[in-house]
C-alpha cells in the first residue's frame, strides 16, 4: 500500500526523535524498572502525544491513522510506546463526552504537556474483563463523590497527573441492565494520593509501571463527572476501538523490529562456513512471519480508515488487534530462535522486546475475548458468556 507524503514525513519525523533514544537507553530503563521520562518529554514537546486533540484545544487535530503511525514507529525503533500511549485513547473519552468547560480546562494543558492524562482505572482484582461487575463505588454526598474500592494493573499512575476512573454509582441490583449505573470520573492524582488513594507498584515481567490502587473514602468533586451519571460504560466502550487500533499499531512496530533484527542477524551469522540465512529452515519462518505481519497491517489501516470516517469499526478494530498481536508474537519467537543463545542476552535487546510484546496476547483485551466478540457481533452466534 503506497503511503501519502504526510504519512511518510510523519514516520521520518518520529524516527528522528526516536534516534535520540537508542537500544542502550531502553535497556538501562528496563534493568532498573524506570520510566522513560526524557523520551516522553521529547514526544510531548514534538507534539506527538497531542496528535488526536483538535487544533482548537492546542493539539494537532490528526486522525487515528496518524496516531497509529506514531506509536508504530516508536516500537519499530526499539522503544516501548506503552509508556505513553494511553494519553491518546483516554483523552478521547474527555473529548467526546466531557463538558465544554472540562475540555477548555484540561485539553490545552494536556496538549502542551503541563498535565498528563496517562492512567485509566478500570480493571479490578475480582472482576477482570467482566467490567459490568466491578465493585469500586462512588456515592454522591452533596457536591462530592466518595469513592471506595480497589483497582489492579493500572499502568502509569505514578507518572500521571490525571486518571479516568470507572466506578459504579448505582448498585447493580438497582439497574435494568448491568451496563447501566457505571460512571466515569476524572481524578486529580496530585490531590488524591495520600488523601484517600493509596498506590502500590506491581513488579511485572516487563517495565510497564503497573500499580494497584486502594480507594478509601476518596472525595472527588461532582464537577469531575464525565458526561452523564450512569452512562460511563458506553463512554468507555466508545474509546475501545481507538485503543484496539493503536495497540495493533504498536504490535506492527514490534513485529517489524523483530523481523528486521532476525534478517540482519541471519545474513551475518556464519555457521558451518555459510550465513545461516542461506538455509531455508531459517528463511521460511522469517518469510512466513513477514507475510502474516503485512496482512495484519492491512487490517490495522482498514480499521483506522473506518474509525476516521466515523463508521462502525468494532469488528475491524478487534480483528486488527488480534492479527497484529499474533504477528508480533510470531515474529518475536522467530527472532529469539534465530538468535539462539544470543537472543537471551540483554545486550541484543531481543529478550526485552520479547517480554514486552507478549503482553498483547492478554491486554488490553485477551485474544479469546476478541474471538468471542467476532463470533457474537460479526457472525451472529449466541453469546457465550
Amino acid at each position: 500500500m503506497k503511503e501519502s507524503e504526510l504519512h511518510q514525513d510523519l514516520r521520518q519525523a518520529v524516527r528522528k526523535v526516536c534516534e535520540r533514544f537508542p537500544d542502550a537507553y531502553w535497556r538501562e530503563l528496563d534493568r532498573v524498572r524506570a520510566y522513560p521520562q526524557e523520551f516522553v518529554d521529547a514526544l510531548t514537546q514534538a507534539g506527538y502525544l497531542a496528535a488526536l486533540i483538535p487544533e482548537e484545544y492546542g493539539g494537532a487535530g490528526l486522525g487515528i491513522t496518524e496516531a497509529s503511525i506514531i506509536l508504530e514507529e516508536i516500537n519499530r525503533s526499539g522503544g516501548n510506546a506503552g509508556a505513553c500511549h494511553a494519553q491518546m485513547y483516554t483523552m478521547g473519552t474527555l473529548l467526546r463526552h466531557g463538558s465544554e468547560e472540562q475540555k477548555r480546562v484540561y485539553l490545552p494543558r494536556i496538549a502542551e504537556g503541563t498535565l498528563r492524562l496517562q492512567a485509566f482505572g478500570i480493571t479490578e482484582p475480582n472482576t477482570g474483563s467482566d467490567t459490568t461487575q466491578l465493585k469500586t463505588t462512588a456515592v454522591r454526598r452533596g457536591d462530592r463523590y466518595v469513592i471506595n474500592g480497589q483497582k489492579v494493573f493500572i499502568s502509569r499512575t505514578e507518572h500521571s497527573d490525571l486518571m479516568l476512573l470507572l466506578v459504579r454509582t448505582t448498585p447493580v441490583d438497582q439497574v435494568r441492565k448491568r451496563t447501566e449505573g457505571l460512571s466515569v470520573l476524572l481524578v486529580d492524582l496530585r490531590e488524591a494520593i495520600g488523601r484517600g488513594l493509596t498506590m502500590r507498584p506491581i513488579r511485572t515481567m516487563m517495565n510497564h509501571s503497573a500499580t494497584e490502587l486502594f480507594f478509601e473514602d476518596l472525595e472527588v468533586p461532582v464537577d469531575n463527572l464525565i458526561g452523564e451519571e450512569g452512562k460511563g460504560f458506553h463512554y468507555i466502550l466508545d474509546g475501545m476501538n481507538a485503543e484496539r487500533i493503536l495497540i495493533a499499531a504498536e504490535c506492527i512496530g514490534d513485529a517489524r523490529w523483530f523481523l528486521g533484527r532476525a534478517a540482519e542477524y541471519a545474513r551475518r551469522r556464519v555457521v558451518f562456513g555459510r550465513p545461516i540465512g542461506q538455509n531455508q529452515g531459517v528463511q521460511f519462518p522469517i518469510a512466513r512471519a513477514y507475510v502474516n505481519l503485512e496482512a495484519a497491517d492491512l487490517m490495522r489501516f482498514r480499521a483506522a480508515e473506518l474509525f476516521d470516517a466515523g463508521q462502525p469499526c468494532g469488528g475491524e478494530a478487534n480483528m486488527a488487534k488480534l492479527l497484529a498481536a499474533d504477528a508480533s508474537w510470531e515474529a518475536a519467537n522467530v527472532a529469539l530462535q534465530i538468535h539462539g543463545g544470543f537472543g537471551f542476552a540483554e545486550e541484543y535487546d531481543v529478550e526485552r522486546k520479547f517480554r514486552e510484546t507478549r503482553l498483547y496476547q492478554v491486554a488490553p483485551i485477551s485474544t479469546n475475548l476478541i474471538l468471542s466478540y467476532v463470533a457474537e457481533h460479526v457472525l451472529g452466534l449466541p453469546r457465550s458468556y
